[in-house]
């Protein structure tokens, strides 16, 4: 296995926790000061079919992005599908799949000047197919980066938690990014979090703030979030969902909530509403203040005249089977990703990178 191209692995302390975002700027920063950067996702719980080979979708996102000229089945080797783990304990291959995690690591690294490796959840996941985050990272002789998120006691209880692990398979943290950091807070919590890190002889090397461009789900995902299907503009699938009421009240109520950006969550029968947004939308569309776009819930339809009148707008209508309270329930606890082609949100990554990460200090602690 290839042991002379430096490497890094990007580990978290909880799913969604960043490590994506983090892998993404990395990217670009360290593209910046090394040259060519190669890719790989050695363990990929979310995939996707492409070409007959199952794909992880962060895999993808850095692909699309970088254009990393490695093939997508070596950035991505190991697909967990829903039968994976019995498959495993029925049967295991251990050699086999880290024999083919090595091997796609070599093919990752050609001609390469850096590797970023990105795990999966937190440093044990995996343990139970024998290629936990933190085996993983020290099968490829890589150190880690760990990404927690924003606060002081809890990201650093949990930062020892995974430290452990890690330290089990004398895997070296190099150190920590706190990650969704609320602005206002972002000074006082880098000096406390500093200070408690320093204590357990662990370095922070970055402390980013929530950006609500990157948990703002857009209407596509929203769509596919709730099971739902578009009957109106879904060319506009991108628009970004900033906020999201339901539209339960007198439509000369509701209008006093129908702002930039909004998603309107109604019974379809609810005629008064649907009317009012699509009224508001018009409006919007000439002062660049438009609706993110309407729901229709609990599998009803309006009347023919007034679904004509939706149809010839230019509002995004999603129908849902799922009753109102159901549809916003599941948008609220819907897990944002950046997908690829979303260019607003991969430089708002970029600059949250630039601006809040250590990144040389970073390349000269790999060094």
């Amino acid at each position: 296995m290839n042991l002379v191209t430096p490497r890094l692995f990007v580990a978290a302390t909880q799913q969604n926790d960043g490590k994506t975002t983090t892998a993404l700027g990395l990217f670009s920063a360290l593209k910046k000061r090394l040259g060519r950067i190669g890719f790989i996702k050695p363990v990929g719980q979310r995939f996707i079919e492409v070409e007959g080979k199952r794909i992880d979708e962060d895999t993808l996102l850095i692909d699309e992005t970088f254009d990393v000229h490695t093939p997508l089945e070596d950035m991505s080797p190991i697909a967990v599908e829903p039968d994976f783990t019995r498959r495993y304990i029925d049967n295991a291959n251990a050699d086999f799949l880290q024999r083919r995690i090595r091997n796609s690591f070599d093919r990752a690294c050609w001609e390469k000047d850096f590797v970023i490796i990105e795990g999966t959840g937190h440093a044990g996941v995996g343990s139970v197919f024998d290629l936990s985050n933190a085996h993983v990272a020290h099968l490829l002789k890589s150190k880690v980066l760990l990404i927690t998120g924003g606060g002081i006691g809890r990201p650093i209880d949990e930062v020892v938690l995974n430290k452990a692990l890690f330290d089990q398979e004398g895997v070296e943290i190099v150190g920590v990014i706190l990650n969704k950091v609320i602005p206002e807070k972002l000074e006082t919590i880098r000096d406390f979090a500093r200070r408690g890190l320093d204590r357990l002889g662990i370095d922070l090397l970055g402390v980013m703030p929530v950006e609500p461009i990157l948990a703002s789900p857009t209407l596509g995902q929203v769509c596919e979030g709730i099971r739902g299907e578009f009957i109106n503009a879904e060319r506009s699938a991108r628009r970004r969902v900033q906020r999201v009421i339901i539209g339960a009240m007198s439509s000369s109520n509701v209008i006093n909530h129908l702002s930039h950006g909004t998603l309107v969550i109604t019974p379809g029968d609810r005629e008064d509403v649907i009317l009012a947004a699509v009224s508001i939308s018009s409006l919007g569309e000439s002062t660049g203040h438009e609706l993110a776009g309407l729901v229709l819930s609990g599998d009803l339809m309006p009347h023919r005249a007034v679904l004509d009148l939706v149809k010839s707008s230019s509002l995004p209508v999603i129908v849902s089977n799922k009753d109102s309270y159901t549809v916003a329930s599941q948008i609220n606890s819907l897990t944002v990703k950046t997908t690829p082609g979303d260019k607003a949100k991969i430089d708002k990554i970029q600059d949250m990178i630039d601006r809040h990460v250590e990144v040389d200090r970073l390349v000269e602690k790999l060094r």
